[in-house]
């Protein structure tokens, strides 16, 4: 089959981008053809809290991608859908995680929708946002109204989006992040991103966001150094907002046990941060799903998530990480609770339960949701 993607890709940068080219490669990897057509402008500058959207490293040479869409031009939405409506793939899968894109991707669906052949899903990473978002009821549904069927990949948002919708859907699992390298020693790692050795190293990873509950961290890290406990934090991500409250939570209680590493943190330096780490910890105030929790996975790190969205079914308590509250008292007795157990004890279920996310399974289910027999 024909399948396009719109979504994020090279030149921009960002989880997303990354999935999306992933993506390509496993409908690839299936026997279909498969192109993506993201964005020539995704946000207006000043929705976009981070430094740059744009990507300095190469466009991948295996993925089809075309940079042609607007998201605040109407006659681009009108002369992309009309494009893709005479394209006529089989499959179009668009990416929806903020209400924003929704007038942009609506739009364009409703055109293409007119070839009556094809089949439109989308792939909801959010139904409702993290963060409120000026008429989002309104919009979704606007966008909600041009797919046929929608994959999650939570239940929090599979349970969104039947408040606005019936149409068929499908929860899958995050599939593994796999095209950031393979894990190389912590010697190596630690060498490489100038850190101590010989210490205990955890890792908070990716975007810092209010939600993602850096703040509630780093109460927890004055409670370690308080306790006498050598462990050090890594903050590896771009901040998303505001940095001034973080930066003064880290001079209030003068920590001397964690060390910002806060620039966009590029696809080729993934592996060293996710490999000297001893363990991940997401401590989410909220959350539907994380990216950051199938990249543990891949590199077979064990984890600390809060037990908010979906965060928990990804990662079973006491085998391949501990499930706390998220609170700061809390989050500091998890973070000793995996260091008491070990990484050894973590180990063999890592191996396990990550055979679970498979990119061949999410292909799978995003063409058998969308209607379309493979035998057509």
């Amino acid at each position: 089959m024909n399948i396009i993607i719109i979504g994020p890709a090279h030149p921009l940068r960002g989880g997303l981008a990354s999935f999306d080219e992933r993506l390509a490669r496993a409908f690839k990897e299936a026997g279909h053809n498969a192109s993506i057509y993201t964005f020539s402008l995704q946000y207006p500058g000043f929705l976009f809290p981070g430094t740059t959207q744009f990507s300095d490293e190469p466009a991948p040479t295996d993925i089809d991608i075309k940079v042609c869409i607007n998201s605040v031009n109407p006659l681009n939405w009108r002369k992309v859908g009309k494009e893709l409506k005479n394209l006529r793939p089989d499959i179009i899968l668009i990416r929806y995680w903020l209400p924003f894109m929704a007038p942009c991707l609506g739009t364009i669906l409703r055109f293409v929708k007119k070839n009556k052949h094809t089949r439109t899903v989308c792939l909801a990473d959010n139904i409702i946002p993290h963060e409120h978002f000026p008429m989002q009821t309104q919009l979704t549904n606007y966008l909600v109204k041009t797919v046929d069927g929608f994959v999650t990949m939570s239940g929090a948002v599979l349970q969104d989006l039947k408040k606005f919708t019936q149409k068929p859907a499908v929860q899958i699992v995050h599939p593994l992040y796999d095209n950031f390298g393979v894990q190389i020693s912590k010697l190596e790692a630690r060498k490489h991103l100038q850190i101590a050795e010989n210490q205990p190293w955890i890792l908070f990873f990716g975007f810092i966001r209010k939600y993602k509950g850096l703040d509630i961290l780093l109460e927890s890290m004055h409670l370690l150094q308080e306790k006498g406990s050598d462990i050090q934090l890594i903050v590896a991500g771009e901040f998303y907002g505001d940095r001034k409250p973080y930066d003064d939570t880290i001079e209030k209680y003068q920590l001397k046990n964690v060390h910002l590493h806060t620039n966009f943190i590029t696809d080729s330096e993934v592996k060293y941060y996710l490999s000297a780490a001893d363990f991940v910890i997401q401590p989410y105030r909220d959350a539907t799903q994380s990216g950051v929790t199938p990249l543990a996975y891949h590199f077979e790190k064990p984890m600390l998530v809060t037990n908010v969205g979906g965060l928990p079914d990804m990662v079973p308590d006491g085998k391949v990480g501990v499930v706390t509250e998220p609170t700061s008292e809390a989050v500091a007795i998890g973070i000793e609770k995996l260091y008491a157990q070990g990484e050894s004890h973590y180990l063999p279920y890592l191996q396990i339960e990550k055979q679970k996310y498979s990119w061949a399974k999410a292909v799978e289910s995003m063409i058998v949701i969308s209607g379309i027999s493979q035998t057509n």
